[in-house]
């Protein structure tokens, strides 16, 4: 360190005190990084890497970026998962005896972005804390551009915590998380949570967090009162892990964070349950393949025109009420909507000119934002008298009533509208953002730089005259100044009093002790008067920060009218329709569709279909059908109208009476969770014993070939006593899609299972899915006819066809006489001992047959299976 320059030295020094970050170490112009953070931010960034000297004749290695351009590269190095200290000169350097006072102003880091360039406009991003206790846990998350701050809490053993703040985590999706050192020690929840969330993780020390301390933490943000205010007394789990993230905040943030000023505490018992395989499977914000926006539940409801509006939609979506009368209220709302064209098309314009005040007031509280920040919130607010009286003029008592909570905030407008030019400059430093009438000591200044110029122009126009030189020029330059141009050619004609300033090329400048008087009084004069209207607007932006509440109020307002609203548009363009809701159970869709699979049809293909389920007698569906017949379809069908309807949204059918339902589980799909050292079966089966613990007599369930991870007669097994139990014990209502034909004798032995199956036409060898589901079941599961319609090779086909004739009529298949005599021998053998081996090895192919989903395989796929399948069958 001793043999480090001074500037080094200092470097080090705060380096020392951010040794996880990359720190960006502002000189000038620049922000500079060095040694080992210069070798990595220049791979990562893809900039120059060089060397500084650092002292005794060494060299460091350097890179750098230009600081006004600084967010870019920044945001860069979040997304890979880095954090970064922004080191900033908190001094003039020009006025700065030795070297520049520096320190770190904030830390960036994924879950405390603000750069709106760098954040999904329509997804929160929340940075969350878990705290888990003996007795349960609490979770929190913030979302600072925002302003946002929720947290809940559970009561419960560890693995049932666990399993609570996993399933949160699943929903809140954050980019950053905090945990304890000991749950960072979990191996298999790590995995779970990398899997499926995959944060940036922070781990923190338990022993730095006392309740008592906690409580005081919160309320000297907060204000005394506040942990009354918020209801957070007896939530010490709450407490806790609010403070965790507030502790993280004031460690990162170094700001006073005003625009935080609220927490909203929820209970989970308040909202419909979602778990993260319901969420996945029922393709809830994005889908499965691809994980793509598009084809999702999120994708085809969003016709929001705000980006509030946008994230406010996420949150219901994965937040679906239970409470008749909150539904009700927004289904009221959309019906008004639906009801009156102009008005659902007047609203919708109204919003389109309303940008993210939520994020705005972040920047303003921040004081990150510039001044055409200021010029996007005055045109925000110029639209809320608009939609204030649309709202209070449409008959709707719901909506005048909403119409008339609105503030339209005409203060702050016209606060911005007197003072901020229309087309201001992105900096705030450089002058040219503040209104000549908005200040009397600005426009005196302004008057002093019109004069100044017109002084130069008389000026140049003089020396012209005097000397002769007609292409003389009065010019400047930051370098050099106010100076007098003369070409080359002209040189002969310089006056003696013309002082040399600089020589170039073509031309001379000079300057002349009048020209340097006077560049000292407008240069001094533009220095005061960018100060000055820097100054101006620090005040500004201060008075419109006080205003914060008042203008998060009208931001909360604006986004559930923009929801609503979206509700409406999608519902008419759509042609859906208001559900009825009931507290009795049942489950009543006339011509339902799948919402999304519809929309991504071309034309009017879907084939609609009813559902009936009830407490008593069709508590549970029992589906069978082949396999791309649409059993899946159908099943996530029900689940998303049901689910739609609780969000407060139309539906996609003829007619439908939803009764209110606290939970939605399904299990669909078997692909091994390898990430996690588990089989397809185990998965499958954690996935069961989840549901089977946690749902309710009112909960809807979606299993869909429960057993087929394993051998025939397990599986068959397996799903016999799942539905039996679900349905006997459990009682709630359920959609069980199954090859298991054995389970339809369930019908008429168990109280409520009614049996159903997906038509299907045969046409000789040609079958044709009329994708309509019927009461009744079905004893054939199609496999082979699916793998012709997938194009298999005839020859296997035909093969194929001939095993299962034998195995399903329990003949020997006639391969060769060695073969058959070997057969018969080992079931002589072993037929009073076991199972016959024939029969065996048949049962092994037909559940083979019979479990072939061609949806999910490729032809070459197919081949292969079937081609193993004949090879078995050849030693029958």
């Amino acid at each position: 360190m001793k043999d480090l320059t001074p500037m080094m030295k200092q470097y080090m020094n705060i380096k020392n005190k951010y040794k996880d970050c990359i720190l960006f170490f502002r000189l000038g112009d620049f922000y500079e990084m060095f040694f080992d953070d210069a070798v990595l931010a220049s791979k990562e960034l893809e900039i120059t890497l060089t060397q500084r000297e650092i002292g005794n004749k060494k060299k460091a290695p350097m890179c750098g970026v230009p600081y006004h351009a600084a967010d870019s590269y920044i945001s860069k190095l979040i997304k890979k998962g880095y954090k970064v200290a922004i080191c900033e000169q908190l001094e003039d350097p020009s006025v700065a005896k030795g070297i520049v006072e520096r320190d770190v102003i904030r830390v960036i880091t994924p879950g405390t972005i603000t750069d709106l360039k760098a954040l999904d406009e329509k997804s929160n991003n929340f940075l969350s804390s878990v705290y888990i206790g003996n007795r349960g846990a609490g979770v929190s998350y913030v979302d600072i551009s925002t302003g946002e701050f929720y947290t809940t809490q559970y009561f419960g053993n560890i693995n049932d915590s666990l399993s609570f703040v996993i399933d949160e985590l699943g929903k809140i999706s954050p980019s950053e998380l905090m945990i304890s050192e000991r749950l960072f020690q979990n191996e298999k929840a790590m995995k779970i949570i990398e899997n499926n969330i995959n944060p940036h993780i922070e781990v923190y020390k338990e022993t730095r967090f006392n309740l008592n301390d906690c409580k005081d933490k919160i309320e000297s943000h907060f204000g005394n009162g506040s942990i009354k205010k918020f209801n957070l007394d007896n939530k010490d789990y709450s407490i806790i892990s609010i403070c965790i993230l507030l502790s993280y905040l004031f460690d990162t943030q170094k700001t006073s964070l005003e625009h935080i000023n609220k927490i909203f505490l929820y209970s989970v018992k308040n909202y419909m349950f979602l778990d993260i395989n319901t969420r996945v499977n029922l393709e809830i914000n994005e889908t499965i393949r691809g994980k793509e926006k598009k084809g999702s539940l999120m994708w085809l409801l969003d016709d929001t025109s705000t980006a509030m509006g946008g994230r406010l939609l996420k949150k219901w979506l994965e937040q679906p009420l239970v409470t008749k009368e909150k539904i009700e209220y927004r289904l009221e709302i959309v019906e008004n909507f639906v009801e009156d064209i102009i008005l659902m098309d007047e609203v919708k314009e109204a919003l389109k000119n309303i940008y993210d005040l939520e994020r705005i007031m972040g920047k303003i509280t921040y004081g990150s934002c510039n001044a055409r920040d200021l010029i996007s919130l005055k045109n925000s607010l110029n639209s809320l008298p608009k939609l204030k009286k649309i709202l209070t003029n449409s008959g709707s008592k719901r909506l005048i009533d909403i119409g008339s909570k609105i503030d339209t905030l005409d203060d702050i407008f016209h606060l911005i509208n007197d003072s901020i030019v229309e087309e201001p400059p992105i900096s705030v430093r450089e002058g040219g953002i503040i209104k000549t009438e908005f200040n009397e000591e600005l426009k005196e200044f302004r008057e002093a730089a019109i004069k100044g110029k017109e002084w130069l122009a008389n000026l140049e126009e003089r020396e012209k005259k005097k000397t002769g030189i007609k292409t003389l020029k009065v010019s400047f330059n930051r370098v050099f100044g106010y100076f007098i141009e003369v070409s080359k050619s002209y040189l002969k004609l310089v006056p003696e009093n013309y002082i040399r300033k600089q020589t170039l090329a073509n031309s001379e400048r000079y300057f002349i002790p009048e020209l340097k008087e006077m560049e000292a009084k407008i240069l001094g004069a533009e220095e005061r008067m960018v100060d000055l209207e820097y100054n101006i607007f620090v005040e500004i932006r201060n008075k419109i920060k006080n205003e914060i509440e008042r203008i998060q109020k009208v931001s909360k307002i604006v986004s559930k009218i923009d929801v609503l609203n979206s509700f409406a548009q999608v519902a008419y363009k759509n042609d859906y329709v208001k559900p009825d809701l009931n507290d009795d159970g049942i489950i009543d869709i006339k011509n339902g569709r799948h919402p999304v699979v519809e929309k991504m049809l071309e034309e009017n293909t879907f084939v609609a279909n009813d559902t009936y389920l009830d407490t008593n007698k069709n508590r549970t569906m029992l589906i069978t059908g082949p396999n791309m017949a649409g059993k899946s379809t159908y099943m996530r069908q029900v689940a998303l109208i049901t689910l739609m309807a609780q969000v407060g949204s139309f539906i996609p059918a003829e007619s439908g009476n939803i009764g209110i339902v606290d939970r939605i589980f399904t299990r669909i799909g078997a692909s091994d969770n390898l990430a996690q050292g588990e089989s397809t079966f185990m998965v499958e089966m954690n996935e069961v014993s989840n549901i089977i613990q946690n749902a309710t007599e009112n909960s809807l369930i979606i299993l869909d070939e429960v057993g087929r991870g394993t051998s025939t007669f397990d599986g068959l097994s397996i799903a016999w006593a799942v539905i039996e139990y679900i349905n006997e014990n459990i009682k709630a209502k359920t959609l069980f899609a199954t090859h298991y034909h054995e389970l339809t004798q369930l019908e008429g032995k168990l109280e409520g299972i009614k049996n159903y199956t997906i038509l299907i036409e045969e046409k000789g060898e040609e079958i044709t899915f009329l994708r309509k589901i019927d009461k009744g079941s079905t004893n054939k599961s199609y496999g082979i006819e699916v793998a012709r319609l997938a194009g298999i090779n005839k020859d296997i086909i035909n093969r194929a066809g001939e095993i299962l004739d034998s195995i399903e009529g329990n003949k020997e298949v006639k391969n060769s006489v060695e073969v058959k005599d070997e057969v018969n021998n080992k079931i002589r053998e072993e037929e009073l001992e076991q199972l016959d081996l024939f029969q065996y090895k048949g049962e092994n192919l037909i559940n083979k047959l019979k479990n072939l989903d061609v949806i999910k395989l490729t032809p070459m796929d197919a081949m292969n299976i079937l081609y193993n399948i004949v090879e078995e069958a050849k030693d029958l």
